[in-house]
């Protein structure tokens, strides 16, 4: 199933290295507190990002290798001085000298770099509360006897990791690396004087720390770094392995690289006891935010990975929604200053600030839930207990108030979000591409082939195409049903930036995914449409409308399909209920398909989307 993609930016190098400097000189005015170290964790992501986009393009026009450059010596020099003011901070209440900072980021921008570079979005940062913090404190668990260390950061996310590891383990030696090739085959390249010099070090007895986000489905990052030392003679006593879970590798693992994984020397990052329990006061997540909640009077309970469901008195589990437990947001339950609050992880730096921003716009246009601030990644928002979701509570929902609410929702941020630059979303031909692929691997390539008629249209389609900041997650049981009827949208700033293909969309793509989780019928669709239209001004053309609706049943049926794999090991409940949505989404596609359906109906948005 096709169901992950990336969605990079593209950066003139110089230009945000100059900003990276001047991003400095603001760290540098703030007080000694959270937020300024909120601000400086901010300033050693984006230039992770910066270094990811500029090492990748000189890996390119080195046919492949990294190599021990002048421009890589001068991004391993500024994500160490950050490093080592993120560790500092850390480790000194909130209080750190940045002028070692200033230095190392004003060197960047006399480089002799590229016009262009692609950066990419580092999704452990951004969605999965993966914070250097953690890999701090793992980095500190290693053992102290021993030769020296020599950190290898995998790009991207892994670059400005290294950094804070290295600072930790007051190591000299730091490099950033890329495995290429098949997502579930990868290998290294070095260049040959990076290589001897590797080699040399593992001679002189130095240890060696290989830095990332996951392991993911198949492990084949770490395990490219691993085959490269190993076959070079480096021990795999030498060798640790910093991640951001201690699990086993996800199901597309090869066995060789699996069981390496299971008897290799590793740390993976624990959360718990980082912000939740920790042995220092300050970083106490539940204290960071007592200026907004108020004095906690109970411990801080996990509601993530599908825990909020059991808060839903009454709601059977049979009838709970199935949710992608590993790919949930962290989300605490916090009672403080006489009623509950809801911390959500909504992104460190930039992604958490625009998810702020865009949180407040939806609630003080009456769309959202409140939200009183923003702490270090994390949004406080009331916990609403006297609200149901609108899937265990529908029948009490008048329909025609849903569509108009559900409507003026889409034209609202539609219109108020605005456009978005193309690359911020899968291609109409990406879209594409992943519904027929996903469609011939659940249902067969004779249903497949009807999508074959979108082909020569995928052109025109895509100039149809006005991107926009989509919701992406239209489902019932995101909306919120207050006493009285009033409907309000939660979950509704985080899914267009996720870890899969489909990014920014047009309305159509939240129209399609409207119809589809509502369950809206041909007039509910068509009033819905004339709602959307009358806030927004513009509808989607008709035949877009029905492709995304295609494209959109193959998308969640893949998601879920892959889904329900990587559950079935360790949660067969959640498994089931994720195959159980899955043959939803066949089914509505295949009758979608069916030979009786016209790809082009001309009866109307109804026509299109029901």
């Amino acid at each position: 199933m096709l169901v992950s993609g990336e969605h990079p930016r593209d950066v003139d190098p110089t230009a945000e290295a100059r900003a990276l400097a001047s991003a400095w000189w603001e760290v540098e005015a703030l007080p000694a507190g959270l937020t300024r170290h909120a601000a400086l964790v901010s300033l050693l992501i984006r230039t992770g990002e910066w270094a990811q986009g500029v090492l990748d393009a000189e890996q390119v026009a080195h046919g492949g290798e990294d190599g021990d450059t002048p421009v890589a010596r001068a991004c391993e020099a500024a994500l160490l001085a950050l490093g080592h003011a993120v560790v500092a901070s850390w480790t000194g209440g909130f209080h750190v000298d940045l002028a070692r900072v200033g230095s190392a980021l004003e060197s960047l921008g006399g480089l002799a770099l590229p016009s262009r570079v692609r950066c990419k979005v580092p999704r452990g940062h951004a969605s999965l509360g993966l914070y250097p913090e953690g890999y701090l404190e793992s980095a500190r668990a290693l053992p102290a006897e021993g030769g020296p260390w020599r950190v290898l950061g995998i790009r991207g996310i892994g670059t400005g990791l290294a950094g804070v590891v290295a600072a930790a383990l007051d190591a000299r030696a730091l490099c950033f690396v890329r495995p290429r090739g098949h997502p579930y085959r990868r290998t290294l390249s070095l260049s040959p004087e990076r290589t001897a010099r590797l080699v040399e070090e593992a001679r002189e007895g130095y240890r060696f720390v290989v830095v990332d986000e996951g392991p993911g489905r198949s492990g084949s990052s770490f395990g490219a770094v691993a085959d490269f030392l190993e076959a070079r003679g480096v021990p795999p006593a030498s060798t640790w392995f910093l991640s951001g879970h201690s699990g086993a590798l996800g199901p597309r693992a090869q066995p060789r690289q699996r069981e390496r994984w299971r008897q290799a020397q590793r740390r993976g990052v624990d959360f718990e006891s980082l912000m939740v329990t920790p042995t220092e006061p300050a970083h106490a997540l539940a204290g960071w935010v007592e200026d907004l909640t108020g004095k906690a009077t109970a411990p801080l309970e996990d509601v993530g990975a599908g825990a909020w469901r059991h808060l839903l008195g009454g709601v059977p589990e049979e009838a709970w929604p199935a949710v992608h437990s590993w790919r949930e947001r962290r989300k605490y339950l916090l009672r403080a200053g006489g009623r509950p609050w809801l911390l959500k992880f909504a992104g460190l730096g930039a992604y958490g600030a625009r998810a702020y921003l865009q949180t407040r716009v939806l609630a003080d246009a009456g769309f959202g839930v409140p939200v009183a601030g923003l702490k270090h990644g994390f949004l406080v928002q009331p916990w609403l207990e006297e609200a149901r979701p609108l899937s265990f509570v529908g029948h009490a929902v008048d329909r025609w108030e849903l569509v108009a609410r559900v409507g003026a929702y889409l034209g609202f941020r539609s219109r108020h979000f605005g456009r978005v630059e193309d690359g911020c979303g899968a291609s109409t031909r990406e879209l594409w591409e992943m519904a027929r692929y996903n469609t011939e691997a659940a249902l067969g390539r004779q249903v497949a082939q009807a999508l074959h008629v979108w082909m020569p249209r995928l052109g025109a389609l895509e100039r149809m195409v006005r991107r926009t900041v989509t919701d992406n997650r239209m489902h019932a049981w995101e909306w919120l049903v207050l006493p009285g009827g009033r409907l309000l949208k939660a979950d509704a700033v985080d899914h267009h930036r996720g870890t899969d293909l489909v990014g920014c969309q047009d309305l159509a793509w939240d129209l399609a995914g409207a119809a589809v989780e509502l369950s809206l019928d041909d007039a509910e669709v068509a009033a819905l449409c004339a709602v959307v239209e009358r806030h927004k001004g513009r509808l989607p053309p008709l035949e877009l409308l029905r492709f995304h609706r295609q494209a959109y049943l193959a998308f969640q049926l893949g998601d879920h399909v892959l889904a329900a794999e990587s559950h079935d090991a360790e949660a067969p409940e959640e498994a089931t209920r994720l195959r159980r949505a899955a043959a939803r989404y066949a089914e509505l596609l295949r009758r979608e398909l069916a030979p009786a359906r016209r790809p082009f109906a001309s009866g109307g948005a109804s026509a299109q989307l029901s």
